[in-house]
């Protein structure tokens, strides 16, 4: 099997981005700033050629991902549900800082990282990480040898980064996914190799950089 490169990109910022909202299978629209950080991406890999486009089918990366194709001469986006942010349940469309207040005990029991603790009307750690991980490999051996491009969310990218550096799924995270960084990942022989991580240089000019 030949080396697959795969570009990541985490999605244009949203509104519920900036009102600090959890988001999970909702969806909100991209601001202007997340429209601006799409086309300044799309920009950036206007000269790659790539064998095919993924997106998750939530409207926010969907959205990204065509301002992508846009300057790939309208290269058709294909949509694929498992590379979805996690299902945050109950959770979904309340400002992250309410949490406590409106469900206490469930938002205590999702603090612990318990890889296994279902969100009510959500998934795990667990569950979200073997559905992402499935689908990224399995498009990553369908397009063996081959340079393709996904957009998706920030959890996803955590997934893929933790597994990928034999970290386990509820270690603490030290570290920023920030809207449209690129990261770079080859994919051979069931192993993944990370080789960039949370490329903003794109976004320079724009003043664009956000803090989520």
């Amino acid at each position: 099997m030949s080396v697959t490169k795969i570009f990541l990109v985490r999605h244009g910022e949203t509104e519920w981005n900036l009102a600090g909202k959890m988001q999970g299978h909702l969806d909100s629209p991209l601001t202007a700033t997340g429209q601006a950080q799409a086309q300044a991406v799309a920009k950036r890999l206007q000269h790659y050629s790539f064998a095919a486009i993924y997106s998750s089918d939530l409207t926010r990366a969907y959205q990204t991902a065509r301002c992508i194709a846009e300057k790939q001469s309208g290269q058709a986006v294909l949509t694929d549900s498992r590379l979805r942010e996690r299902c945050l349940g109950i959770f979904q469309g309340v400002a992250k800082d309410e949490l406590p207040l409106k469900f206490p005990q469930e938002f205590a029991l999702y603090q612990t990282q318990e890889i296994d603790y279902v969100v009510p009307e959500g998934e795990s750690v667990r569950q979200f990480r073997q559905r992402c991980l499935t689908g990224l490999a399995e498009i990553a051996q369908q397009y063996s040898g081959k340079l393709i491009l996904v957009v998706t969310h920030g959890g996803v990218l955590v997934s893929l980064f933790k597994h990928t550096l034999g970290l386990a799924p509820n270690a603490p995270r030290h570290f920023e996914i920030l809207n449209t960084s690129l990261n770079v990942f080859s994919y051979h022989d069931n192993y993944w190799r990370l080789e960039t991580w949370g490329d903003l240089s794109h976004l320079e000019q724009l003043q664009a950089l956000d803090d989520f």
